[in-house]
């Protein structure tokens, strides 16, 4: 009887990513793991990036998917979109990624292979584990943000994540499926915390796993001040908004891994 290998889906949101795209789609087309899927999601670019993805489903049917979103409406609410996509069509794993080529594709393999071995129910990419680093060709003041923006999220949350902004993530589907996609309120980039958050809370382990991240290919960022305002709120929401809390910790490994889990 022939074993089929775990379905795996890469969601990959895109705005005007014309010239990324291909790029990044040729990176995962090269990787050692069976069953890889790319799902591109594509916001109604207007530099013809969702032309560019139509082209590379009629070059690999069985592999590449898009789905047009005629609304631009957030980072959060085109993973949710795509990640609904891929659960319906029988993904075991969902990566999400960005499409500048900031997240390695190289890491891909080994975050599923430290979903498959460990007892996790999601691993992380992460830039502040062991061995995890940022782009050299960032400025002082974006390394300072950055670093801010998680000691602010984990005094807020206590998520106890080394890397509680991140955006590259290998989801269990049944982890997906237990977190209630369709209630996530987070449009922008706090998405990233809001599902942490959700998967803490509800007792699931997370693991970090340590990348480079890298400077955006070509094009320039969509952090604009409503996304920002947002990103400053959504902490304070899940706080004092409801929902399921409990108590986490985390505890730093050996080899740059770090889980985090309920006590």
């Amino acid at each position: 009887m022939t074993v089929v290998p775990p379905k795996t889906v890469v969601v990959v949101p895109t705005y005007n990513e014309r010239d990324n795209l291909p790029v990044l789609a040729g990176l995962l087309a090269d990787l050692p793991v069976p069953n890889l899927h790319l799902l591109v999601v594509d916001d109604d670019s207007p530099d013809g990036t969702g032309e560019v993805a139509d082209k590379l489903v009629a070059g690999a049917p069985d592999t590449v998917g898009v789905l047009h979103r005629r609304t631009k409406d957030g980072l959060g609410r085109a993973y949710l979109a795509g990640m609904a996509r891929a659960l319906d069509e029988g993904a075991d794993v969902v990566v999400q990624m960005d499409a500048d080529l900031s997240h390695p594709a190289s890491a891909i393999p080994v975050m599923l292979d430290a979903l498959r071995t460990e007892d996790a129910a999601a691993v992380i990419g992460s830039r502040y584990v062991a061995g995890g680093s940022t782009a050299s060709e960032w400025p002082r003041s974006r390394r300072a943000l950055s670093a801010w923006a998680n000691v602010y999220v984990n005094a807020i949350l206590r998520l106890g994540l080394k890397d509680a902004t991140a955006g590259f993530k290998a989801w269990r589907a049944e982890t997906l499926r237990a977190l209630d996609l369709d209630s996530v309120h987070s449009n922008g980039y706090s998405f990233q915390v809001e599902m942490n958050h959700r998967a803490v809370t509800r007792g699931f382990a997370l693991l970090e796993v340590p990348i480079r991240f890298e400077e955006r290919g070509r094009g320039t960022s969509k952090m604009d001040l409503r996304v920002q305002l947002e990103s400053a709120l959504t902490p304070w929401r899940l706080r004092f908004g409801g929902g399921p809390r409990g108590r986490s910790g985390a505890d730093g490994g050996s080899g740059g891994v770090a889980r985090v889990s309920p006590r």
